[in-house]
């Protein structure tokens, strides 16, 4: 009970959400850090600690936010680097105002279906779909690769936000890439996977640059990589992007894409701008929830909310099978209408404010059947979006003293990226482009200069002056855990790290009533979901299937709590006051 007193009062903001009696609340492995100065979570403790530096030095969220992002696209290879795509929400103090960025590449130009069946570069996925002359993007090698959005990503955030230079910023991340670091522990094992080594393996210049007598460095062993040393002293010398898009960094690029048989051009990545976007939000509990704006994921967790809102989760209780069957039924829904509606806003008109409409949901919400799974509401597969499988990525979030916030998440897409290390550059160039259709006349058809469907998506939710950056990454699993986590907080009450730690679901196929749930869920739990029609695979605690996820709680009263869940190598680190400066 005295343990019980202990969490209730600091969290009371958060425990008055709930409409439910008390109840059982997850064991977490870990506290949360408590600070009234700047903190930063991040899977890499390392490159937390190089954003807590920078705010050390100056430096506000913005700052600390670039600082760790570089740091951890190095020692993180395997989610996330210079070759890869960001989003970010950043929160304002002093204008109360959120802002959304939007830094993920376009596809080359002259790269579109017709060149790809051409070049007999279209998968055919099963003897099924080759049949039917149903064809698929690829999902690695030069045709999957589109402009990465990182670094025009942090030039955004720095000529907008950021007070100290990249000299600065970009100074752990060189440090660590020249004079080497120890991989952490979770990130070594996906370093090592069999499917990771096979890839590397495959190319040499991926080999060099990753691998050492042929293996993935192992958990504690020093790594070393002054090819990214050199590119992001590259970054630096422009003072931004065009240290990247520009100049031997983006000539490397285009080199390797061509010779692999590609379409990109200098023009491409020269011409290459991230979109500034006003966040779309949708109310649940009395909470206001942020996502970024299509062409990601992100409105499936507003729409999943907006269903979710029409049962008393809370009066069935955490965990229990009545609460977990609605969401699950609500992901069915809302992944179906991604699909069918999703793609780059700028090549069509998408219908974000009908999608996002209560009295929609109201109506999409009696197709929620109390007594049995559906197994079938999406439209028909598409192919190249419900195979693909891309889940590597990196979430970090950050605060300051002032309160400012930023909630970032970055990646390759999958296993490494495309395959692809332009000569010298330290870097794998994504995959992201994998997520293309090649289906005609769809939002999310593929073309020159386009964007595709997103999976990454940053989090943001407030209440009543309290606010929260989180982010749970993983493929398709991130918008039906980003749901998971804001109920767990809204309707049971949980702290950010017991809504972190909590057993999750995910299902990451968008037909039939197979669900991914952790051991952590209750037994008896899991066998009512098996009674209503659930197919349920049962995997072990702190799996990665579920994604990896961080977040900072800012308190009315300038206290920031912050939470990073045990499946990853993560940890939340405080600033420390000017007392020893």
């Amino acid at each position: 009970m005295y343990t019980r007193m202990l969490v209730a009062i600091p969290f009371a903001v958060l425990a008055m959400t709930a409409t439910h009696a008390e109840q059982a609340r997850p064991v977490v492995g870990r506290s949360m850090v408590a600070t009234r100065y700047g903190i930063v979570a991040s899977s890499q403790p390392l490159a937390a600690r190089a954003g807590i530096a920078i705010l050390e030095r100056g430096g506000n969220a913005v700052d600390a936010a670039i600082a760790a992002n570089a740091t951890i696209g190095l020692m993180e290879p395997t989610g996330n680097g210079l070759g890869g795509d960001l989003f970010a929400l950043v929160y304002e103090a002093k204008t109360g105002k959120l802002y959304g960025l939007n830094a993920s590449g376009w596809a080359p130009s002259g790269l579109t279906p017709e060149f790809l069946r051409a070049k007999g570069a279209a998968r055919t996925p099963t003897a099924e779909a080759a049949a039917a002359g149903v064809t698929e993007m690829p999902q690695s090698g030069v045709f999957s690769v589109t402009v990465p959005g990182a670094v025009a990503g942090w030039d955004a955030l720095h000529t907008r936000f950021a007070k100290l230079p990249f000299k600065a910023l970009l100074a752990p991340a060189i440090f660590y890439a020249e004079e080497g670091f120890p991989v952490a522990e979770v990130t070594a094992r996906g370093w090592g996977s069999p499917g990771a080594v096979r890839l590397l393996s495959a190319h040499p210049n991926a080999k060099k640059t990753f691998l050492r007598d042929g293996r993935a460095p192992a958990a504690g062993e020093v790594f070393r990589n002054p090819d990214l040393a050199a590119s992001l002293r590259r970054i630096v010398a422009a003072d931004g992007r065009d240290g990247f898009y520009t100049g031997p960094t983006a000539a490397a690029v285009v080199k390797a894409l061509r010779e692999a048989g590609g379409t990109m051009t200098d023009a491409d990545l020269a011409e290459f701008k991230p979109e500034w976007v006003d966040p779309i939000q949708t109310t649940y509990r009395g909470w206001t929830v942020s996502q970024i704006p299509p062409q990601g994921q992100g409105i499936a967790v507003l729409m999943m909310l907006n269903l979710m809102e029409r049962f008393p989760l809370g009066e069935y209780g955490f965990h229990s099978p009545r609460a977990l069957h609605v969401m699950i039924e609500a992901k069915k829904l809302a992944y179906a209408d991604l699909l069918r509606y999703i793609g780059d806003p700028l090549f069509s008109k998408l219908p974000v404010s009908a999608l996002l409409s209560k009295d929609r949901a109201m109506e999409r919400a009696k197709l929620i059947d109390a007594a049995r799974a559906q197994c079938s509401v999406e439209p028909a597969q598409l192919e190249g979006i419900t195979t693909a499988q891309g889940n590597d990525t990196i979430y970090l979030t950050t605060a300051d003293r002032d309160g400012n916030m930023v909630s970032l998440i970055q990646s390759n897409y999958s296993g490494f990226g495309s395959g692809i290390v332009p000569d010298g550059a330290g870097f794998m160039l994504q995959n992201r482009g994998a997520l293309f259709t090649l289906e005609p006349n769809h939002p999310n058809t593929l073309a020159p200069r386009k964007r595709p469907l997103h999976t990454i998506i940053p989090g943001f939710m407030e209440k009543d002056g309290t606010r929260i950056a989180f982010g749970i990454m993983g493929g398709w699993n991130q918008a039906q855990a980003h749901a998971q986590f804001v109920a767990d907080i809204a309707d049971f009450g949980l702290t950010p790290q017991e809504a972190l730690e909590a057993g999750r679901f995910t299902k990451g196929t968008f037909t039939g009533c197979d669900v991914q749930i952790e051991s952590l869920v209750p037994e008896a739990a899991r066998a009512a979901l098996t009674a209503l029609g659930h197919q349920l695979k049962v995997e072990g605690p702190r799996s990665n299937q579920f994604g990896w996820g961080q977040a900072i709680l800012s308190r009315p009263d300038g206290v920031h709590l912050g939470a990073s869940e045990p499946r990853h190598d993560g940890m939340a680190i405080p600033e420390m006051p000017e007392v020893f400066r």
